[in-house]
This record gives structure tokens, sequence and C-alpha cells, in this order.
């Protein structure tokens, strides 16, 4: 399995400056690749690797492009192929695309080394900081906070400027399957070991087994937001207190998405390691955004997010994670399947055939948890009367927090 590792570093003046130069010159590099491939004939476009092998030419030609390390100006090409494939599926879905645009110094901020070209050393370094040398740049101190596990494989290294004009290092880790967790057998699943997760309205998320987790309060840092925003707006575009505002503006987005970040992060490593398996909604948030009623809390909720965490934490934590159906969770009756229609504004369900009663998302994450044992091929438990599987006392929790939810002392993300 692939995941990643995220450090903040710490360059000094002359390497930043290093570090700058050449993430200008990969981003030459890209417009480059993206100005001959567009050059060239409709049916005769060039491939990454006939790209790749025009290096050594571009090299001789423009000298500033041999500054690069061979590994990471190939990186650079394989950035555009991607950006470029996932332009193409996004036609075949029936999008509407353009073509991939020329890329400005404010667009371009991250540059890969694939392989090699890069060293880690986390001995020399004083406790909580370790080193990492970028060819032809230098060394960059991060703080490490994290040591990346003596199984993981590093397979790539890649230094960004943030807007808020900090730098990151990030190590993309491969582990051998053999080395994680062992999941749990499917068959020995049942109501006690999974859980259903609705995305909630009224709460962030509710469980299947009666619990819920609040929505997070981020109306603090959207009024400081509006406040800076205020101010960026008075000054004048281009001069040193409007790019001294801009960054104030960007730390306070930064703080907003950290913290949303840091949440889900709580909230998943305590579901996967609270239950053997856990069925969650596969959401078209990209349509819920689209609808004009509050969307910003739908954004801020950031279940795309939300869901990948959890997906890539299954196997860290030898968890089993499926995204079911979510049409119908809510009209459903948990108990004996008859739809009833409900207007946003009703919280309750209460089914007209069998007379079952419960939350409205209790009853849809009771769904999705019989969902998630039918997409296994396990069926429902016939010996599980749905009435037993949410607690009749319903737990709430004001934070995941909590000590009694998570014990985030001991969190890793």
């Amino acid at each position: 399995m692939e995941h990643s590792h995220r450090y903040h570093a710490y360059p000094t003046q002359e390497v930043a400056e290093r570090l700058e130069h050449h993430l200008d010159v990969h981003r030459q590099l890209y417009n480059h690749v993206r100005w001959d491939y567009e050059q060239a004939p409709k049916d005769d476009k060039p491939s990454e690797y006939d790209q790749n092998n025009k290096l050594p030419e571009w090299k001789r030609k423009w000298p500033v492009f041999g500054e690069l390390h061979s590994k990471a100006a190939q990186a650079t090409v394989a950035r555009f192929h991607w950006n470029l494939s996932n332009l193409r599926k996004k036609k075949e879905k029936g999008y509407n695309v353009g073509r991939l645009k020329r890329q400005s110094p404010t667009d371009y901020r991250s540059v890969t080394y694939n392989q090699s070209g890069f060293d880690l050393d986390n001995k020399r370094g004083r406790d909580g900081y370790a080193y990492v040398r970028f060819s032809k740049i230098g060394w960059v101190k991060i703080r490490y906070h994290r040591s990346i596990p003596e199984q993981a494989t590093i397979k790539e290294v890649t230094f960004k400027k943030e807007t808020t004009g900090e730098w990151y290092v990030s190590f993309g880790l491969e582990t051998d399957d053999v080395d994680l967790p062992e999941k749990r057998d499917v068959n020995s699943l049942d109501a006690s070991n999974s859980v259903g997760i609705d995305l909630g309205i009224q709460n962030y998320i509710h469980t299947s087994d009666g619990k819920t987790v609040d929505w997070l309060d981020l109306e603090d840092e959207y009024e400081r937001l509006r406040r800076e925003q205020r101010k960026l707006s008075r000054k004048e575009e281009g001069s040193n207190n409007y790019e001294k505002q801009r960054r104030e503006v960007a730390k306070v987005k930064r703080h907003i998405k950290r913290k949303v970040l840091d949440y889900q992060h709580k909230i998943t490593t305590w579901l996967v390691r609270e239950y053997d398996a856990v069925f969650v909604e596969d959401l078209n948030v990209k349509g819920m955004l689209e609808q004009s009623h509050n969307a910003r809390n739908k954004q801020d909720a950031a279940w795309r997010q939300f869901i990948t965490l959890l997906e890539y934490k299954a196997d860290l934590y030898g968890c089993h994670v499926k995204q079911v159906e979510v049409r119908g969770t809510t009209k459903e009756c948990a108990s004996c399947g008859v739809e009833t229609a409900k207007p946003i504004w009703v919280r309750e369900h209460s089914c007209p055939s069998c007379g079952f009663e419960t939350d409205r998302d209790s009853n849809a994450a009771m769904n999705v948890l019989q969902r998630g044992f039918s997409k296994l091929g396990l069926g429902w438990p016939e010996d599980t009367p749905v009435e037993t599987v949410t607690a009749t006392d319903t737990t709430h929790f004001e934070s995941v927090s909590a000590s009694h939810v998570v014990d985030t002392g001991s969190l890793g993300a």
C-alpha cells in the first residue's frame, strides 16, 4: 500500500533561494513540455516516454534545464502527462473540459524527486528534527515529528512552498501488504464489531450503534477570515502591503484546513480502531456542493477527504472499510424496508408499516450497516433484530477528543 508523511521544513536562506530557483526552472520545464505536446500534430502526440527521451537534447539547447536532477526532471514530465490523463478521464465522463493551462509562478509550487536524488539523515539533528538532502540543492532541516516506519520504503520525496511562504517536505512511502495488520475474516463480522456511518446534517457523523460526533465549530475562524479579506481588498494589488496581507489571508485559510483535517484524523482513527468493519455512504460530493443551500458547511465537512482517510487507515489498522449506495438510506425503514418520504426538517423516523421509530440519522446509519453486510456478500444476520443495533440510550459525544471517545495522545495521521 502507498501512503505519505509530511513534515514542516526550515531551509536556510541560501538553500531556500536554491529551492526557489529549482522550483521556477521545473515550472519552465513543465511549460515547455506542454508547449512541445501542443505543437505536435493531433494524430502524433508525444508520449511521456518520447518526451523523456527529449530531455538530453533540451538540456543541451537550454543549459538551465541541465541544472535539474534527471529523475526530478522526469517526474515533471510525468506530472504533465498525469494531469493530461486526468483531463481525458473527466472528458470521458461528460465534463466540459478545456486544455491544460500554462503554469504561472503562483500556480507551480512543488517538485518531486522520484527514486533517487535525495537522502534522509535522521541521526545528525537533535531530537525532533532531521535533514533531507536534495541533489543539486543541499540539506534541508525538517521537524521530524514522527518516524518513517522501518517496514516502509521511500519511493519519492517532494518539497513544496505553500501560499503562506512556508516550506514542507513529503515522503511517498510504500509498505508491503505482508507487513500490514491482518483484517478480521469477513465471516466473523456481525453487528457488534461493525458500524454504519451516516454523514449527517445535525451532527458530523451518526453511527448505527447510537453514537454521534458534533460538527466542528469554525465560526470564529471564518469571522477572522472575513476580517482579513476585507483588509486585503483595501490594499493596492501588487504592492508590498498587498503581498503581506495576502499571506495573512492564506494563513487563516491554512488554519481552517488544518483544523478540519486534524478533526477528521481523530474521528477516522477512532473508527478503524474501535470497529472491525466500517461502512460509509458513497456520496456525490460534487453534486452536493453545487446545491445552493448550506454549501459552505458541506465543504467544511470535506466528506471525500474523510472517506479517503478512512480507506487508507483501514489497511494500516486492519479494518474493513466499504462504501455503499447512498440513495434511499434516509427514506427506507431499517426494520421492514418500506420507503417513507421525509422532508429535510423531519428529524424522526416513524414507519407507518411496522411502527419502528428512531432518529432519522440513526435509521440511515442502520441502513448503511445492512447494505455493507450485503456488499460483503454476508446478508443481514437473521437473529439480529434491527432495534438492538442502535443503543437505546444514544451517547452524544460533544468532541471527538473526549477521553471516552478517542485517546488523542496516541493518534497518528
